[in-house]
């Protein structure tokens, strides 16, 4: 049982309450999937490996609360209760997992990662620096592109100062040799186009498609398959649920990273945002808002104060 004093905001929120990953799902049920928290009660098998008062981040769903019942798989020890680590459990994990596993990431390579100044974008700029890649980042505002620029980023691409399409296909004639793509809609038709010759697009998400009925913004699909025939190109999804077995040795090597100040882990606590930070779980509408505008650097986080008058 840990007490969570840090928890994350994710694009998939919103897909998960509105019962599109799971329409079996029923409500009520509890929202969230990581946090990072103390230890304050623990069962006979994970006494073994953790103590009462410890540091961990973990995922786990239903995590905007107050105190989460987490499986001690699902938990990793981390060496402060700080809002950074709260970056790694989805966020993290999925772009370490989905390029290791499916990015065919190689020296030299061209990778586009759009959303790239998000909460897993970052990472996915970053790992695949580390593999020597050339990297290309969409992002929404010059402050964002600064922002990529700072952590090894090559060409982030203010899509509202430059048309993404255009800038692509002048500088990057030959294509891009991978895609994380996390927008959907016209971001990922752009992205399509894009590909090399055997080139890999990464479905993470689709966070254009917020305010329609299914989540999703459309797609010119029809002409997906005589695409990618031509270039023998290939778009695959990646949901970190079915990569678990993956799942502890990417967040070993993440949380190295991140505690030996190899990894830039950006928060966004809400500072800027039109009522300030946020903090209590009363403050997660705002932060899905200011995500879903367009608004976070780095990985949005709230902060939960301390429980008063706790039953427990």
């Amino acid at each position: 049982l840990f007490s969570s004093r840090f928890v994350g905001v994710n694009a998939s929120d919103i897909n998960y309450s509105a019962g599109r990953y799971d329409p079996s799902m029923k409500t009520p049920f509890d929202v969230g999937f990581e946090g990072v928290g103390e230890v304050v009660a623990l069962g006979l098998s994970a006494s073994a490996r953790y103590t009462v008062g410890q540091a961990v981040a973990y995922m786990a769903p239903g995590s905007f609360a107050e105190y989460t019942v987490v499986p001690a798989r699902a938990a990793a020890p981390v060496a402060s209760v700080k809002p950074e680590y709260v970056t790694l459990p989805v966020s993290g994990a999925t772009a370490y997992i989905s390029l290791k596993e499916l990015g065919g990431l190689s020296e030299g390579k061209n990778v586009l990662v759009t959303a790239a100044a998000g909460g897993t974008g970052q990472f996915a700029v970053q790992l695949a620096k580390k593999a020597k890649c050339h990297v290309i980042g969409t992002c929404s505002s010059d402050k964002k592109s600064a922002f990529l620029k700072s952590i090894g980023c090559d060409r982030p691409i203010n899509y509202n100062s430059e048309h993404v399409g255009t800038v692509l296909k002048r500088e990057y004639p030959d294509g891009v040799d991978v895609v994380y793509e996390s927008v959907g809609g016209a971001m990922f038709d752009l992205a399509v186009d894009a590909l090399a010759t055997k080139g890999r697009l990464i479905v993470i998400g689709f966070v254009s498609g917020y305010q329609t009925p299914t989540g999703l913004a459309p797609v010119k699909a029809g002409t997906l398959p005589a695409k990618l025939l031509k270039k023998s190109a290939r778009v695959q999804g990646f949901f970190l649920n079915h990569y678990l077995s993956k799942y502890q040795v990417a967040m070993d090597h993440l949380i190295k990273m991140c505690e030996g100040g190899d990894l830039v882990c950006e928060v966004d606590l809400g500072d800027l945002s039109a009522e300030g930070r946020f903090i209590g779980l009363e403050s997660a509408f705002r932060a899905i808002d200011y995500m879903y505008l367009g608004k976070n650097t780095g990985k949005i986080v709230l902060e939960l104060p301390p429980p008063v008058n706790s039953k427990l």
